[in-house]
């Protein structure tokens, strides 16, 4: 393209060539332009409708930005009621949690330093101006949806524990580990002894511990009594069926304190020493049976050292 300059100040015609290139960068500079105007004209507008009194004529200048701060703020509200709905699920289980960790501490034992459930854990560090960026609603929602599914996944996990930890403490429970009086050594051992009321070799099934009269007898393991009553050989007796077979059996005693069918706790009283039926003098014959077959209760009780 030639475009031919005449004035009347130039003695002769000037022509100008315009080449491809030049129109493609004129395109592009005319482009610009309209981009920036019509960006100058939004926020032209936008600074206006502010200013401008008349509901009319306000509501007709915001009327495009209106609605896409009204679409922005409508997805930011849902996200916000969602968010406010799942804190307080949140804050749910952090009280259930802490609830469920203050038990594991306090049944098993846990260091309470370790485990503290009533202050936050201490977090410092150097104070960084420049490497500082405020964070967005987006990361923040992302951060937030993170920690909601990781709470749901350490609670399930804890709760598991809890039960595995505590049907374990039911079968320490009820496993006829407990002295069932205060003695330090046994007058006659689980095994083959000489009968004293005989002096022929027998076997003896449990192990005799000897005390004064009247001295409490307790349950080597929870339980429930399944024998009260006084028996000819073993006197006054009682015994307790533990589960999965496993019964221990109190003979010799002065009273009897339980009654067939009754709950026991490990360590509860449940009779007191004496000697009645085939005893020679004031003690306690401790047995502890599996389906009917006697066991050496030294496998079972801690015994003093």
């Amino acid at each position: 393209m030639n475009i031919i300059l005449i004035s009347d100040r130039l003695g002769q015609a000037k022509t100008l060539t315009l080449t491809r290139i030049h129109l493609i960068l004129g395109a592009i500079l005319i482009l610009m332009m309209v981009v920036l105007l019509a960006v100058g004209l939004n926020r032209f507008v936008g600074n206006l409708a502010d200013k401008v009194d008349h509901p009319l004529l306000r509501a007709v200048l915001q009327h495009p930005e209106f609605e896409k701060n009204q679409r922005v703020q409508s997805y930011v509200n849902r996200n916000l009621d969602y968010m406010a709905t799942r804190l307080g699920h949140m804050q749910v289980q952090l009280l259930r949690l802490n609830a469920l960790g203050k038990r594991l501490v306090d049944l098993y034992g846990i260091d309470s330093h370790e485990l503290s459930f009533d202050h936050m854990p201490g977090q410092g560090g150097l104070s960084l101006e420049s490497g500082q960026e405020d964070v967005s609603f987006k990361e923040l929602s992302q951060q937030f949806f993170g920690l909601a599914k990781l709470l749901d996944d350490h609670s399930d996990k804890l709760t598991i524990l809890d039960s595995m930890l505590l049907n374990e403490r039911i079968e320490q429970e009820m496993l006829p580990t407990a002295m069932p009086l205060d003695a330090h050594w046994t007058s006659s051992a689980f095994g083959t002894r000489i009968d004293p009321f005989t002096g022929k070799k027998t076997f003896h099934e449990g192990v005799d511990f000897p005390a004064k009269p009247g001295a409490p007898i307790k349950a080597a393991a929870g339980g429930v009594v399944v024998y009260s009553a006084y028996h000819t050989d073993y006197g006054n007796m009682v015994e307790i069926d533990h589960g999965n077979g496993l019964v221990s059996r109190y003979a010799h005693a002065s009273k009897r304190d339980v009654s067939v069918g009754q709950l026991v706790l490990k360590g509860q009283k449940i009779a007191e020493i004496g000697s009645t039926g085939r005893s020679t003098g004031p003690h306690l014959h401790f047995e502890i049976r599996h389906n009917g077959v006697p066991l050496n209760p030294s496998r079972f009780l801690q015994m003093p050292g």
